[in-house]
């Protein structure tokens, strides 16, 4: 033969791995174990959803913290976002605004730049010292993965807890496609099954209510 038919045969595609999600008492867990230059960055990753990058890129003058949105504008260390959508604006509570604001404060003396983030001489913040620190906490909070990015796949799990749409978790995650959004975190999403029957369950407790009310 030329050529053998069993050629072609490829194996199976592997199954995509879900996100890590950290529990809250892993984050904060790991907010108390990291140095302090770097808890503001945890801050963010968990409830702005920055990526890495982001995180050591993000400067003051991005935050608007009395109508509390972020508007990110650069990657460290100075470097344009990858995508048009990496630019869309992501709303954050008034408490996280005040935990950023007390953090500019401490650090407005030694801070030798616009960087939201700084180390203890004052410099940017440097994405693999983030990382160091990072997996240095690991001891002390069993279970955690190395990457920053479990802290964003918080901040999904959180709003997806939340009861948010898929359209605006993409929309605070910036990504291009709800299709994105879904292939990362449709496991978190409830289960169709229990939603059709929460639904249904729902419906008939008010009928049950308003028949015991007519009743009295």
């Amino acid at each position: 033969m030329a050529k053998s038919p069993c050629s072609r045969k490829t194996a199976p595609p592997a199954g995509k791995q879900k996100a890590y999600v950290a529990t809250t008492d892993q984050v904060w867990a790991l907010y108390e174990a990291v140095p302090a230059p770097v808890r503001t960055a945890v801050l963010t990753g968990a409830f702005l959803g920055t990526r890495l990058a982001e995180a050591g890129g993000l400067m003051i003058a991005d935050l608007d913290l009395m109508r509390g949105v972020w508007s990110p504008s650069a990657q460290y260390p100075d470097d344009e976002l990858k995508t048009a959508t990496s630019r869309t604006p992501v709303p954050f509570s008034q408490e996280l605004a005040l935990e950023l604001s007390a953090h500019i404060a401490a650090t407005a003396d030694q801070r030798k730049g616009e960087w939201l983030l700084c180390d203890q001489w004052g410099s940017q913040l440097a994405p693999w010292t983030i990382q160091r620190a990072i997996r240095a906490a690991r001891a002390k909070v069993p279970g955690l993965p190395e990457a920053f990015s479990y802290l964003r796949h918080f901040f999904a799990s959180m709003l997806i807890a939340d009861g948010s749409d898929v359209k605006k978790v993409q929309a605070a995650l910036r990504h291009a496609s709800a299709k994105s959004t879904l292939d990362t975190y449709s496991h978190l999403w409830p289960d169709a099954d229990d939603t059709i029957r929460a639904a249904g369950g729902r419906v008939l407790r008010e009928r049950a209510a308003r028949l015991a009310a007519e009743a009295t």
